[in-house]
């Protein structure tokens, strides 16, 4: 086979199963939303969940899940972009180095079981702070500190060496040249690893049924003030997410129409999954042009 014909044949095989996998992410989706959709209201958007009653909500849930996602960001993205700028930039090539990309890597490897295992005895039993929103967003920090931190080294490897050379002939100090030149090349590549770590939050749910709980108490979404009691801000109540309803509601079937509420359920967590993605792109290209002064 000459070289023309095996290129051909090679193309023809990588285009065919990137349109298998397109084609199942359609079906997916398609079938997901198709299913669900038909069910989702205005009232089922804005009411709270009842047990033991059709026709609730998933007001509190969502929330939930949108708050226990921004709670985990802030907690785990400044580390995580420390320790890939530190891998990067600072550290040398080593055997310290090894060690500690392994253990970076062994850390993301494991299951969301182990992890909410963890999260409970450590944060909800020995710190004592019970199941709430704060236990699940430490615990899910662990989730996303091993696939943010090494994004971000990978983005910010991925920059040329010309621009760090090119702001050393500048007089930029190491720092200076991290900062405005860098960091901005690498925010495209950045920014996916937030959107693959946002995913895997709305998503998780084995992990937060031992640290933010399987209930979800009225709140007050008038109160502002996230030390009450009764504020829908206050970290240290028990939240359940959107994941967690969804597989509580199947397996416990603590409601008549648990089928309808979790095709409804399933479909909005798509539809905020799609939006923040959607939306996270836009940010950041809007960033780094503004950044960059790109075209």
């Amino acid at each position: 086979m000459n070289p023309k014909t095996s290129d051909k044949v090679a193309t023809g095989v990588i285009w065919t199963f990137v349109a298998i996998v397109v084609l199942i992410l359609l079906f997916l989706l398609g079938y997901i939303l198709g299913t669900g959709l038909p069910d989702v209201s205005l009232h089922f958007l804005s009411s709270q969940a009842e047990a033991f009653k059709a026709g609730g909500g998933i007001r509190d849930q969502l929330f939930n899940s949108l708050y226990l996602l921004i709670l985990t960001l802030i907690i785990s993205f400044p580390i995580a972009l420390g320790s890939g700028i530190y891998l990067s930039e600072f550290l040398k090539d080593n055997w310290f180095t090894q060690v500690l990309r392994t253990t970076i890597e062994i850390l993301s490897s494991l299951p969301s079981i182990v992890v909410g295992l963890f999260g409970y005895l450590f944060f909800v039993i020995k710190f004592k702070m019970g199941f709430s929103i704060l236990a699940g967003a430490l615990a899910l920090t662990f989730f996303n500190l091993p696939l943010l931190t090494r994004n971000i080294e990978d983005s910010l490897r991925d920059v040329p060496q010309l621009q760090r050379e090119a702001g050393a002939s500048l007089g930029l100090s190491e720092w200076k040249t991290i900062k405005g030149i860098v960091l901005p090349a690498a925010l495209p590549g950045i920014l996916t690893g937030v959107i693959l770590s946002a995913g895997r939050v709305f998503g998780e749910a084995a992990a937060l049924i031992y640290t933010a709980g399987q209930s979800a108490p009225a709140v007050d979404y008038g109160n502002w003030n996230p030390f009450s009691a009764t504020s829908f801000l206050n970290w240290n109540r028990p939240a359940e997410t959107l994941a967690v309803h969804i597989w509580k509601v199947n397996t416990e079937a603590v409601v008549p129409d648990a089928s309808i509420i979790s095709s409804a359920s399933s479909a909005v967590l798509i539809v905020v999954i799609l939006l923040f993605n959607f939306g996270a792109r836009a940010l950041g290209r809007f960033l780094y042009k503004k950044l960059t002064a790109a075209n």
